[in-house]
């Protein structure tokens, strides 16, 4: 079976064959790229993302990973626009990870979409299967988050720092704990004046310059 046949079985949820060689090399690959991806913070943004461009299987503009990044393939994972992961951020993307725009990783998160068999025989033969993973616009996820496979997260949702996600969070609430559970609705109430107070500091300097 070639690389490209094993894709095609993990991307739509059947049991695959996880020791063949087809995919320990392309694990092997990507551990290569994203050491080379690592190795690059503190050079100029384009020649970072040059490196993630070749493992990613697509991004936007402005997506940036604290080191260290490790991911099981990259090919499955998809990025929009502005993203930031803090430090030791781990995407195991068997089943396909996708991230929406403006979305905030903490340190130490991580996605896992594959899971081994259940039967011990099946799973000491590398049987694995795989279910996506999908985050949309604007989330904040908390420092020390893991992700169980399957699940989807949505808009605007902020998630709490230790939690372990096993089923879906919806759109605008603060969700916690382990399992994670929604604790409550973001309201209006939310906002600030930060964006006033940004207009003003914009004013004054403005003014300084002039």
């Amino acid at each position: 079976m070639t690389l490209e046949e094993q894709k095609e079985r993990m991307i739509t949820g059947k049991l695959y064959n996880d020791l063949t060689e087809e995919l320990v090399n392309a694990r092997k690959e990507t551990v290569r790229l994203t050491d080379r991806y690592n190795r690059t913070y503190g050079e100029e943004p384009q020649v970072r993302e040059q490196v993630l461009k070749q493992i990613l299987g697509s991004m936007g503009e402005n997506v940036f990973f604290e080191p260290s990044f490790r991911c099981e393939f990259g090919f499955n994972i998809h990025i929009g626009n502005n993203f930031y992961a803090n430090f030791d951020c781990v995407m195991l993307d068997g089943g396909g990870i996708e991230i929406g725009d403006h979305v905030l990783f903490g340190p130490r998160v991580g996605i896992y979409t594959t899971r081994h068999a259940f039967d011990a025989k099946e799973r000491a033969a590398g049987a694995c299967f795989a279910r996506p993973v999908k985050i949309g616009n604007n989330v904040w996820i908390g420092a020390g988050v893991h992700i169980d496979c399957g699940v989807a997260i949505g808009d605007n949702s902020i998630i709490g720092a230790g939690s372990v996600i096993t089923r879906d969070i919806p759109a605008n609430v603060v969700a916690a704990g382990v399992p994670c559970r929604v604790i409550r609705q973001i309201s209006g109430e939310e906002k600030t004046d930060y964006f006033d107070i940004l207009r003003t500091e914009y004013r004054d300097t403005k003014s300084d310059i002039d």
